[in-house]
């Protein structure tokens, strides 16, 4: 059904058009309930940005052979972790042509085409999409049920016995409901991109890629004294290059993240990848990198959180995930909501059916497994020592001293742990730590 309907009244009502907040309503409209998808933008995935991997593995129950008509970039065949200083780069370059073909691994894509055309699978399935729609606050709550929620539309109320929150990094409605506690700033990042417009044939040549082949490159030491990291990646006939940065130490560096961007897209190893790319967009958007920790109370009477509004996104290093975490989250919301409904019971009892399932499966499964690994990553060690180190190591390994004899790795490691300022004490404790987090 199209925003032009006129009921006020549903079984369930999903704030946010986003991965979680389709795939809510999508499970809600699939089990027979009336559910109206809120958006506060002109069309599902218009105020997103998005420089990432869509992970499609978990679309496979809900919209089997989805690779056939979902709207992609690149099935991404190359995956690359940089580790960089200023004027060196080390390099875990893998490729594989099994990600190329289906069922894929993984995908760039556009989150205005893929957001859009997950909202659509929810409308063809009976769902009320709403654009151009604010969800103002709750109906209820104060110590009762929610009741639905409030709009800026004509009419203003939209009544329904469950509301679900996809409603963003910084849901509202999650913080009226007091789902959340104090919010530590330590928790987020902020994610600045820009978009550079580059013939397909070139990005093809430059990454050694297929007609519909991409590339994954993720990358660590490109952010000086602000914990984070950078990215780059492959789209049809663009380029998404940008960093992630912790918010408190951007506030006090008082440097802005275009700066950052600007000398990622200058050092050797990634000048000539973007070189003569035009700018044709930049943004940024905030990111819960807290982890299992900033998770909120997922369940109130009548009320449920999913995807970022959860602070369901994976930051570990190695994973970088957060739409199909959006996606597994909106699955089983919708699909508590609508056990939910069927047993009459709506209350923060009778909706626990979605955490279960959440622990169940490999949303929150992950995050309590690498519940360490965002304080590890973005640790002063990690960050700023380790890089140096890596690069010196592999450098003095690979330098010919000749007439010398070669000094062996263990000398190298320990000379250049020293430059690094890094104890071997605490080299072990941090490969301890980071066996215990990842293995």
């Amino acid at each position: 059904m199209s925003d032009d309907a006129a009921t006020t009244s549903f079984d369930a009502v999903v704030v946010g058009a986003g991965p979680a907040g389709s795939a809510a309503a999508l499970t809600l409209a699939r089990a027979g309930r009336s559910v109206c998808l809120l958006e506060r933008g002109p069309f599902p995935g218009s105020k997103n940005m998005y420089g990432g991997v869509v992970y499609g593995r978990v679309l496979d129950g809900l919209l089997p052979n989805w690779w056939e008509e979902a709207p992609v970039q690149r099935w991404v065949t190359r995956r690359a972790t940089m580790v960089l200083t200023d004027e060196q780069s080390l390099t875990v370059d893998y490729r594989t042509e099994a990600w190329g073909r289906p069922p894929y691994n993984g995908a760039t894509a556009l989150r205005p085409d893929f957001d859009r055309w997950l909202a659509d699978q929810a409308v063809a399935a009976g769902a009320t999409l709403l654009c151009d729609t604010t969800a103002l606050g709750l109906l209820g709550g104060g110590g009762g049920p929610v009741l639905g929620v409030r709009t800026d539309r004509p009419g203003g109320e939209l009544r329904a016995p469950v509301v679900i929150a996809c409603d963003g990094v910084n849901s509202f409605l999650a913080k009226e409901a007091g789902l959340y506690g104090p919010v530590d700033p330590h928790h987020y990042t902020l994610g600045a991109k820009e978009v550079l417009a580059l013939p397909a044939e070139v990005i093809e040549a430059r990454f050694g890629l297929g007609p519909d082949q991409g590339a994954d490159f993720e990358i660590l030491g490109c952010t000086g004294d602000i914990p984070g990291g950078g990215f780059l990646y492959t789209n049809r006939d663009s380029l998404a290059v940008g960093v992630v940065l912790r918010l408190p130490e951007l506030g006090a560096s008082q440097r802005r993240p275009e700066e950052l961007i600007a000398g990622l897209k200058a050092h050797p190893a990634i000048a000539p990848l973007v070189d003569g790319g035009d700018l044709v967009e930049y943004s940024a958007h905030l990111i819960p990198e807290g982890g299992y920790d900033m998770v909120p109370q997922l369940a109130g009477d009548g009320l449920l959180v999913a995807g970022d509004a959860a602070a369901l996104c994976l930051a570990a290093g190695v994973w970088l995930e957060g739409v199909n975490f959006a996606i597994g989250s909106g699955m089983a919301a919708g699909a508590a909501a609508a056990e939910a409904l069927t047993a009459g019971d709506v209350t923060r009892a009778g909706l626990a059916g979605y955490r279960r399932r959440l622990e169940d499966s490999f949303v929150l499964g992950d995050h309590r497994k690498l519940r360490q690994a965002p304080h590890l990553v973005l640790s002063e060690r990690m960050q700023r020592r380790y890089p140096a180190l890596v690069c010196n190591l592999v450098e003095a390994m690979f330098t010919v001293i000749n007439p010398q004899p070669k000094p062996g790795l263990l000398r190298l490691a320990r000379t250049e742990a020293r430059r690094s300022g890094v104890r071997l004490g605490q080299l072990a404790r941090d490969g301890w730590a980071t066996l215990r987090t990842f293995g």
